[in-house]
């Protein structure tokens, strides 16, 4: 497992990350075009989340949210501020796929868990925060045994879990399972198009 951790995998990665940038170029540039209109010449979302041991980079989606406010200044819900091509974006994952460059300069992997927010950091119990063993991925064990229509308590010990049992055969596993589920679009919640709950600890 330590080879295929440290050596085998992160060469998978940046090999495969690069073909499919490759490949998917053409669609890539369709997307982005496409929302450079729909979004008023923002079709990225980049934001700093925390890898692996807790050092931070910037990820990137494509954007399928506008940024309008209330009355007050404050942004509206999700559902809200969802567009309609962001919807249908969201619900097949295509907003992950800028993340092959994540992926291409060694800040993420295909396989592992998804990065969450820095703010989460200081919530984790000790075990949970086993999570930033890895690299986080573009999908991972949470995602095909639920995704968002599990609870975080269960996400967070499907990531440890997986950093306990990271093999090659596991890795496969998990993302024919992914290509499966995103084109059924199982363990999607009605709300899964937009975003989970925030996560508030253990308290």
């Amino acid at each position: 497992m330590m080879v295929y951790r440290k050596f085998v995998k992160p060469l998978l990665d940046r090999f495969f990350s690069l073909v499919l940038l490759v490949l998917l170029f053409p669609f890539l540039f369709c997307m982005t075009s496409i929302l450079l209109v729909s979004n008023s010449g923002k079709p990225f979302f980049c934001q700093i989340r925390p890898g692996k041991n807790d050092k931070t980079f910037m990820i990137i989606k494509f954007r399928t949210m506008r940024d309008i406010l209330n009355s007050e200044g404050v942004l509206l819900s999700d559902s809200k501020r969802t567009t309609r091509i962001g919807r249908f974006i969201r619900s097949f994952s295509i907003d992950e796929l800028p993340q092959l460059i994540n992926i291409l300069t060694g800040k993420m992997s295909f396989i592992g868990p998804r990065p969450l927010l820095k703010e989460y950091l200081p919530l984790y119990s000790t075990e949970q925060a086993r999570r930033h063993e890895v690299r986080p991925g573009l999908t991972g064990w949470a995602q095909i045994n639920g995704r968002n229509a599990i609870t975080w308590t269960e996400k967070l010990k499907f990531d440890v879990w997986y950093v306990d049992n990271m093999s090659f055969l596991l890795d496969a596993k998990i993302f024919i399972k992914t290509i499966f589920k995103v084109f059924n679009r199982q363990g999607v919640n009605s709300t899964a198009i937009f975003t989970m709950e925030p996560f508030k600890g253990n308290n």
